[in-house]
């Protein structure tokens, strides 16, 4: 099996976090998974939603998008059609219970964070890149807030949260898919996980035949080793 890229089956593409990337929001990153970039922000508001008022905790929601030609041919935007489409809602909803995991709600005070992730070129993961260059864009939010005063109870941050794609891609299991891979996987799998080792969402789909347990393994041992390497360059990435 020879992959579309060259690389070898348990290798990430080239992983970039820049910070600061633009700088109006407290958090912003741009994330590249190879040819995949997505703009992450991070917006901080005081207040939180009408469920949670007077109860002295915090709120984290996410928004996710695709420019009109992030990908080969021209997409509509949705806010002309009216609607967001159901993949996109899927998408931020995955966003958003992540980062939620990274958190302690109660030590945030009533404060609401906005995570937008914006693809601006899409090759493959822009889920899973959305969610690994917003954690980074998470952190430096939680700075300001701290920074600010707006902090009464201690830092928020339970863990660090990075995710990356698997599947089977000709028989075998491959780390990080990008285009060519996805479209062609007989299997496709997106984990979330935190940098102590546990699993946030684990989504699966057979695209052909039903993947088998020992299948499943393997995905999920490439995504723990993967991972590793993404909490190390998020780290890098905060150490800059």
């Amino acid at each position: 099996m020879k992959r579309p890229s060259g690389r070898a089956a348990d290798q990430l593409r080239s992983i970039r976090i820049t910070r600061n990337y633009t700088k109006h929001a407290e958090g912003a990153v741009l994330v590249e998974f190879g040819d995949t970039k997505v703009v992450c922000t991070a917006s901080v508001e005081a207040g939180v939603p009408r469920f949670l008022k007077g109860q002295g905790q915090g709120w984290l929601t996410a928004e996710y998008g695709m420019l009109p030609r992030a990908t080969g041919s021209r997409n509509q935007r949705e806010a002309s059609r009216g609607k967001q489409g159901g993949r996109t809602l899927e998408i931020q909803r995955l966003i958003g219970r992540s980062l939620r995991a990274a958190l302690d709600m109660s030590k945030l005070g009533e404060n609401t964070l906005y995570i937008d992730c914006d693809v601006i070129q899409a090759d493959g993961g822009t889920r899973t890149a959305s969610i690994t260059g917003a954690m980074v864009a998470l952190v430096d939010a939680l700075a300001v807030l701290k920074k600010r005063g707006a902090l009464k109870g201690g830092n928020p941050l339970k863990q660090m949260v990075a995710a990356v794609s698997v599947g089977m891609y000709q028989g075998e299991a491959v780390l990080d898919l990008d285009y060519l891979e996805d479209s062609a996987a007989e299997t496709d799998l997106n984990v979330v996980m935190t940098d102590a080792g546990g699993f946030i969402e684990v989504q699966g789909t057979a695209e052909g035949a039903p993947f088998q347990p020992e299948e499943l393994n393997a995905m999920l041992a490439l995504a723990q080793a993967g991972m590793q390497e993404l909490f190390a360059v998020q780290q890098a990435a905060l150490a800059d």
